[in-house]
């Protein structure tokens, strides 16, 4: 039997609906019809979701993370630090996504019981801004990647056609919301382990030779090393764990938050353990510290030279419709009142903007990292402030009506989150190695005391 109940929201002219099985095999959902109402039809099992998350989190950073611990720490100390890793990650995305996955609601309207419905632009953009220059910067290394392919096979070298060719393709794909998302990852993972599972194997055929048995005999570090890599590699998922609840939204319900945590884990730790390896691995061997240089520079192996190429191309689809088309597109839809297929274009059209090719150039490298430290130094104010608001303030409650209210309790901007925030980001500065977790014990304690002793915050609390 299914129970539904249906109540008007004002503010946002829709409709709360809530169906009490939402896993109703006829239940269907149009491609691109993505809006910030509470979703009440859910699209993602548990393989489909793990999936998505799978082809979503590949990043070419992860090589250099394995690079990055090369004689410090042994193969089997390494490839723990990753799977525990993974599982920190896991932990996280699940504590923040709950809100989520249990109310239907994305990150734009989870954040208004925090931050107040105008307060939301903080978190918006501080989660959009990076997600546009990153979707344009993955967009130029695709065009390359495939440029290359392209000279290579055919003789034809034409970057530019290529990368606004493959930012077009992205769009199209963008439309088609989580429907389009969720083939797109189902198929295109298949096409990601075979790749990587290849790549592995290539780095063993090729490097075997001068792997050094001290990879295995090393003694290594169980100490602060380990767990500083375990660690290591979380700022490449720090922003989707603020708006992770605009994908769990879309997952079935029945899924434990101990479930959802191994989903998470799973999904994220095949590729990066390959990766993370295959960088430990070429490193160990060359001393280049960037596996993509030495795949790039094999051209006496033209089939992993392609299989890289291809991999590299279809890595950065894969990862920008699902981590950077989606958050700044949630954030037009509520600040402009836009449908979601008109967002997800101006979306793409805005990473032309960020001038990609400028900064993939060597002088506008420490550009590029100077920018990724500051926002860097906002992840984790808010995220502790989400997890706060939740669990401690409105202890797993939230009432939807008033969320959705421009007139009600949530209306303006919360004072104790937008304080709490600048108490995070001053000691994310002031330890700026660790600046993700220095910032998060500051930032939701101020958060919590305000809340609860602070006169002006109390309408929050209702």
């Amino acid at each position: 039997m299914t129970l539904s109940t249906s109540r008007a929201v004002p503010g946002d002219d829709i409709r709360v609906t809530h169906d009490t099985h939402p896993d109703n095999p006829h239940d269907t959902k149009a491609a691109g019809s993505e809006s910030l109402a509470p979703q009440k039809t859910r699209i993602m099992g548990r393989t489909s979701y793990l999936l998505a998350w799978f082809g979503g989190c590949v990043s070419i950073g992860t090589f250099t993370m394995g690079s990055s611990v090369v004689g410090t720490l042994n193969l089997l100390q390494a490839t723990l630090a990753i799977a525990i890793g993974c599982f920190v990650i896991g932990i996280a995305l699940a504590l923040n996504g709950a809100a989520g996955y249990k109310y239907g609601i994305p990150f734009m309207v989870q954040a208004r019981s925090a931050f107040g419905i105008k307060g939301t632009r903080l978190p918006g953009l501080v989660r959009a801004v990076p997600a546009i220059v990153w979707y344009g910067f993955q967009s130029w290394i695709g065009a390359g990647a495939l440029n290359m392919v392209s000279a290579t096979l055919f003789g034809f070298d034409n970057l530019i056609f290529f990368f606004i060719a493959f930012q077009f393709l992205q769009i199209a794909l963008s439309v088609l919301g989580f429907q389009g998302i969720k083939w797109l990852e189902n198929i295109g993972s298949a096409f990601i382990l075979a790749s990587l599972v290849y790549m592995f194997y290539s780095t063993v055929q090729r490097y075997g030779d001068e792997l050094s048995a001290s990879m295995l005999t090393m003694e290594g570090s169980w100490g602060l090393p380990f767990w500083g890599a375990t660690m290591l590699f979380l700022g490449i998922y720090s922003t989707m764990m603020l708006n992770v609840s605009d994908y769990s939204r879309e997952h079935k319900e029945g899924s434990g938050p101990g479930l959802l945590t191994t989903l998470y884990a799973m999904s994220i730790l095949p590729c990066t353990l390959f990766m993370g390896l295959i960088g430990y691995m070429v490193s160990e061997a060359t001393g280049v510290a960037d596996p993509i240089q030495v795949f790039a520079n094999a051209v006496d192996n033209t089939p992993l030279l392609m299989t890289t190429l291809l991999f590299i191309a279809f890595a950065q689809v894969t990862t920008n419709v699902l981590n950077n088309v989606v958050p700044p597109t949630y954030v037009l839809m509520d600040t402009f009142k836009l449908k979601f297929r008109t967002a997800t274009v101006i979306v793409g059209l805005l990473a032309f903007a960020t001038f990609p090719w400028e900064l993939v150039q060597p002088d506008s490298a420490d550009g590029l990292q100077l920018f990724v430290q500051t926002y860097s130094a906002f992840l984790g104010p808010i995220f502790a402030i989400l997890v706060v608001d939740y669990y401690l303030v409105r202890r797993r409650t939230l009432d939807l009506g008033k969320l959705y209210d421009e007139q009600g309790p949530y209306r303006g901007v919360n004072p104790a989150a937008l304080i709490a925030t600048a108490v995070g980001i001053a000691a994310a500065l002031t330890f700026s190695s660790v600046s993700w977790y220095a910032s998060l014990i500051p930032a939701g304690v101020t958060y919590f005391l305000l809340m609860k002793h602070w006169a002006p915050c109390q309408r929050f609390c209702q």
